[in-house]
Parts: C-alpha cells; sequence; structure tokens
C-alpha cells in the first residue's frame, strides 16, 4: 500500500517501503507540521546515506544532531530530536533485532499487544501508540485482531483525526480542520 501524506513522492514512496523510516516519521510528528515530520526520514537517509536502525543508532550523537539542523531542518526541535530518534532506533536494534516491522508482525500479536509494544518504544506514548496502530492498521493493512479497539478513536472507520486518515489533499485538509476543531474546544474549555 502507498502512503501519501508528505506531499512528496520520494517521502511517500519511503514510508511506504521501509518500517523504521515510518516509525521515525511518526516519533518526529510533534510541534510541526504532519507533512515536515514525516519528510524526516527522507531527509535523514540523504544526509546519512541510510536510515536503517543499525546505521542510526550507530552514528556520533554530535554527528547526527549536526545532520538535523541542516537547512532544511529535520524538526524544529534538531537536538533534542536527534536523540530521541537515535534511541528510538537503538531500542529498535536491542529489543527487535533491528526489523521495526517485527514490533507489530512477531509472534502474531493482536492489536492490544501491537498497542503494548509500542507505547514500550522510547519518544511513543498513549495517544502516539494508538495513532500509529490506526496507520497500521488502517493504510497498511496490518490486521491484528482487535487493532480498531486498541487504537480508540483513531481506529474508527471514516474518522478523520489523524495522519492515519490521510490519504490525499482532501482528507488531510479535513484531519487538520478536526485538530483545529479540537483546539478550540480545548481552549474554550479552558476559558
Amino acid at each position: 500500500m502507498a502512503l501519501h501524506i508528505t506531499g512528496d513522492p520520494a517521502a511517500d514512496e519511503l514510508l511506504s517501503t521501509d518500517a523504521f523510516a515510518l516509525l521515525t516519521g511518526m516519533l518526529l510528528d510533534q510541534q510541526v507540521a504532519m507533512e515536515t515530520a514525516f519528510a524526516g526520514p527522507l531527509k535523514i537517509r540523504q544526509r546519512l546515506g541510510a536510515i536503517n536502525p543499525e546505521a542510526v543508532a550507530g552514528d556520533d550523537p554530535e554527528h547526527f544532531a549536526e545532520l538535523f539542523k541542516q537547512t532544511p531542518a529535520v524538526h524544529r526541535f534538531p537536538g533534542s530530536m536527534a536523540g530521541r530518534v537515535q534511541a528510538l532506533a537503538q531500542a529498535v536494534v536491542d529489543e527487535w533485532g533491528g526489523d521495526a516491522a517485527a514490533i507489530w508482525q512477531k509472534g502474531d500479536p493482536d492489536g492490544a499487544e501491537v498497542l503494548k509494544r509500542l507505547k514500550a518504544l522510547p519518544g511513543f506514548g498513549e495517544q502516539k501508540a494508538k495513532i500509529f496502530l490506526a496507520l497500521l492498521g488502517k493504510q497498511l493493512g496490518v490486521a491484528a485482531a482487535g487493532w480498531r479497539e486498541a487504537a480508540g478513536a483513531y481506529g474508527e472507520d471514516g474518522s478523520h483525526y489523524s495522519v492515519a486518515d490521510i490519504v490525499d489533499p482532501e482528507s488531510l485538509a479535513r484531519v487538520r480542520a478536526t485538530k483545529q476543531a479540537a483546539k478550540a474546544a480545548a481552549k474554550a474549555a479552558k476559558s
């Protein structure tokens, strides 16, 4: 299945074919536009020469942070996010033998187990893990039993809550509108 998240065919192709690149894009998806976050793995590959967990984890941290700072920056917080990506890569190497897809494939896990595995990764809290699980189920055909329930609202069919629901420019606009409405409601509730 081909993902259409960034608007850049090369970046989307990498996300569609490389599990660690997709996991990295999800990690980067905070405090920047979704397209910027998910284009990050391609920038890393272009600058480092690879986007596999071993290469990312094994790079010198100062060098890796410098790669994040090059224009255009991989993330608006290059130092801290470079460290988080390297921590994620190290976890994938140590716990999953360098195979990011094993997180949702090894042992034929159900949705609750995939969610548990995702939440155990550095940088993946409850919400990020649920969104990523919904992305796997909705767009990549990961058919772990009970994935929709484990993903919560993000797993709902026909929802437009997150990157899991972006398949074209129209759905991107709907996700943005949903997020803006949620932010406005939260702001109004605080007032």
